[in-house]
């Protein structure tokens, strides 16, 4: 066995000592680390694997074939690659499991139909609103690409939002008495974050979507056919993703396409698109080749992050972008970037490398678990404000693929969310309220008194 089969039986085993572990927490916070686990795993074991079997020649517009791992022998390269990744995945698998043991000793709570209830009004106006966003900007052409520094118009994207936020919480809450009306509603449901999936060029939407399924699961119990229905809709929406893309690409994108995947073997091109998208491989050679180290000081993560939770009206300065800034500053010191913006998703463990070795990966580990735990309690509290936190954190990527500063901006536009939500919930309850009072309010009846001549 090489130095790189080492290292990636290492991370395998990380992650699956993580799902082992999971299956000994109940409700969602098993459903989140589970899908912690398959994201990396098809970032940090299936993408290594494809290099190593299939020692692709680098190609324009191949972001799995990395030529800087090329260089240097993709044997190699993984292996020094992977080292910073399998001590993080370990100290994760350790939190894990110390959390496994502290819940074990511990009575599982969960939202009852009582406290979720009343939650659907809201999320049904919330998705409404997102809903006429998103068709509006679609319309105006303002969907944007993957990658892209920032929308086109950022109030119809914040307005867009709000449909992926009220999809998830529809799909969690909502509770129809007849079984064939749940299973209408979540497929709409479903295929409108496939469809929108495809329209912004964004895996996240459906992945959420999924999830969401998911954690609904997670609350009110798992049965065979629904473990069998979850993992139908992860393998159609992984599958369903690269052909409905393919279908939107014009013929030269197609074609390009082609003759770019043609170097792989025929087993292994249907799953290349979705590949392409779980690129926290490259995040972790980009952290490998950093020239300058450290890329920031401490004290300089904690200002940008304390700074992302501020609107930027408020601020009066230019926040740090740092998707865009680790595209600039930590690839841009092993590849040639000038021509290029965009931004890129950096990942817990990568970014904490190039930060401070690997304290900063321990750190930005279990900064992560941190935010999961806030998601999971967040999603099971009775007040609308909390619960809408814990949706924007499973609506978001910062579980999967976002380090600390990455995850302080979702959290910080993800608060601009939730006091947008918290209106909507104040002005539908109060439309109920008055609406209620109308419906119960005694009839006024008037009686004409006839007096007799």
């Amino acid at each position: 066995m090489n130095a790189s089969d080492t290292q990636l039986a290492v991370v395998s085993t990380a992650l699956i000592t993580i799902v082992v572990a999971a299956a000994f927490i109940p409700g969602v916070a098993k459903v989140f680390l589970i899908a912690q686990a398959a994201y990396w795993a098809l970032s940090y074991v299936a993408r290594p694997l494809v290099l190593l079997t299939v020692q692709p020649q680098p190609r324009y517009a191949d972001n799995i074939a990395d030529p800087r791992l090329a260089a240097i022998g993709y044997d190699r390269g993984v292996s020094e690659v992977l080292q910073p990744v399998a001590f993080g995945l370990w100290v994760y698998a350790g939190a894990v499991i110390a959390y496994a043991i502290w819940t074990r000793r511990r009575n599982r709570t969960t939202p009852t139909d009582a406290s979720t209830g009343d939650f659907v009004p809201t999320l049904t106006t919330v998705y409404a609103v997102g809903l006429l966003g998103r068709v509006v900007t679609y319309i105006t052409g303002s969907t944007g690409q993957a990658g892209e520094i920032q929308s086109a118009d950022p109030i119809l994207g914040f307005v867009a939002q709000l449909a992926t936020v009220g999809a998830i919480g529809l799909i969690i809450f909502i509770r129809p008495t007849d079984r064939r009306t749940t299973l209408v509603l979540l497929g709409a449901l479903l295929t409108i974050e496939l469809l929108w999936t495809v329209a912004v060029e964004s895996k996240t939407p459906i992945m959420s979507a999924a999830m969401a399924v998911a954690v609904r699961f997670a609350l009110h119990g798992w049965t065979r056919m629904r473990v069998v229905g979850i993992t139908l809709i992860s393998v159609v929406g992984v599958g369903a993703f690269g052909w409905l893309q393919a279908i939107k690409q014009p013929d030269y994108v197609r074609a390009e396409a082609l003759a770019r995947d043609s170097g792989y073997p025929p087993a292994v091109q249907p799953y290349l698109s979705i590949l392409r998208r779980f690129d926290l491989l490259e995040a972790a050679t980009d952290s490998y080749y950093m020239v300058v180290r450290p890329w920031m000081t401490p004290l300089e993560v904690a200002q940008h992050g304390l700074q992302s939770l501020i609107p930027a009206q408020l601020l009066g300065t230019e926040k740090l972008r740092s998707g865009t800034a680790w595209a600039t500053e930590v690839r841009g010191s092993s590849m040639d970037m000038s021509r290029i913006s965009v931004s890129l998703a950096d990942g817990n463990i990568n970014e904490g490398f190039v930060i401070a070795g690997y304290a900063g990966v321990t750190v930005g580990v279990l900064f992560t678990f941190g935010l999961l735990l806030l998601g999971v309690r967040a999603l099971q509290a009775r007040h609308i404000v909390v619960v809408a936190l814990g949706l924007a954190i499973t609506a978001s990527p910062i579980l999967f693929e976002r380090g600390f500063l990455g995850s302080m901006e979702v959290i910080g536009k993800s608060l601009q969310l939730v006091v947008l939500i918290w209106l909507v919930d104040m002005t539908v309850r109060e439309y109920r309220k008055r609406t209620a009072t109308a419906a119960t309010a005694p009839a006024t009846h008037t009686f004409n008194t006839v007096v007799g001549e």
